[in-house]
């Protein structure tokens, strides 16, 4: 038995449930990013390495959404550019000082932890307003002053998810509430295929930079696409607000961690 084989199966496992996670709830970077942190020593290479192995999944869940793509495609156009932009140079900021991002990462996961919280509450908002505009069509047409406010946050988010990326859906559905978009599917829909556009924009660019290690991404990678599978048969029979609570305290037990290591313990 190869003398690493427990820590690939633990990195697997670790994938695999992330994966689950992100079909059910979200979250799943605030699996594989710690794992990862830990065996490879340097937060910037686990970040690289763990947004290479969750990518894969990212793409299957928007082709999951195709036809409500295809239905809000000209929004979706508009929202590419500053998605990828954004992408690129959060990705390029981690690249360019992995000192300063390795003394963020309490803060980030602090912040993931915290989006996870307001999830419910907004999810619900969201599906509140899209239910009325959808009784309504003409209720809710949003100006130029609007869009473009939501656009530039939308870079805003690209930047923060190509740097982490952990709870940039949440992030996201809050700024498509404004808009118009449609039903909680759409909005699911636009949200599912930026987040995989942000997260592949960033790919480029740790690639580049040398921030991914493969050994250890494509294997995750496997097991992240099995997980995402499972995850999505057995969504709906699951608790989602169990999940959800899952990940909160996970979210918020890691952010400890990070702060006890970097400001009491070195």
């Amino acid at each position: 038995m190869p003398e690493n084989f427990w820590l690939f199966a633990f990195l697997c496992a670790c994938a695999f449930f992330a994966g689950v996670l992100n079909s059910v709830a979200g979250g799943g970077t605030l699996l594989t990013f710690p794992a990862l942190a830990a065996a490879l020593g340097s937060p910037a290479l686990a970040n690289g390495t763990s947004t290479v192995a969750l990518l894969p999944g990212s793409f299957a869940g928007a082709l999951g959404y195709r036809k409500e793509l295809w239905e809000c495609r000209r929004f979706v156009a508009r929202m590419l550019l500053p998605s990828v932009a954004g992408g690129f140079l959060g990705a390029w900021l981690v690249g360019k000082d992995q000192d300063a991002f390795a003394k963020l990462v309490p803060w980030l996961i602090l912040t993931a932890a915290l989006l996870f919280v307001v999830q419910a509450p907004l999810s619900a908002w969201v599906k509140r307003r899209a239910a009325a505009d959808g009784a309504n069509p003409d209720h809710h047409q949003p100006g130029a002053l609007t869009q473009s406010l939501v656009i530039a946050f939308q870079f805003l988010v690209a930047v923060y998810g190509g740097y982490f990326g952990a709870g940039i859906g949440i992030l996201m559905l809050s700024a498509l509430g404004f808009m118009g978009v449609g039903d909680i599917h759409r909005m699911n829909a636009v949200k599912t295929f930026l987040a995989a556009s942000i997260n592949a924009a960033s790919v480029v660019v740790f690639v580049r930079d040398d921030l991914v290690r493969w050994n250890y991404a494509l294997p995750m990678m496997g097991a992240a696409i099995a997980g995402g599978y499972l995850g999505a048969r057995v969504a709906r029979r699951l608790p989602a607000r169990y999940v959800r609570y899952a990940v909160i305290v996970i979210g918020f037990g890691l952010a400890a961690y990070y702060f006890l290591k970097q400001y009491l313990l070195n």
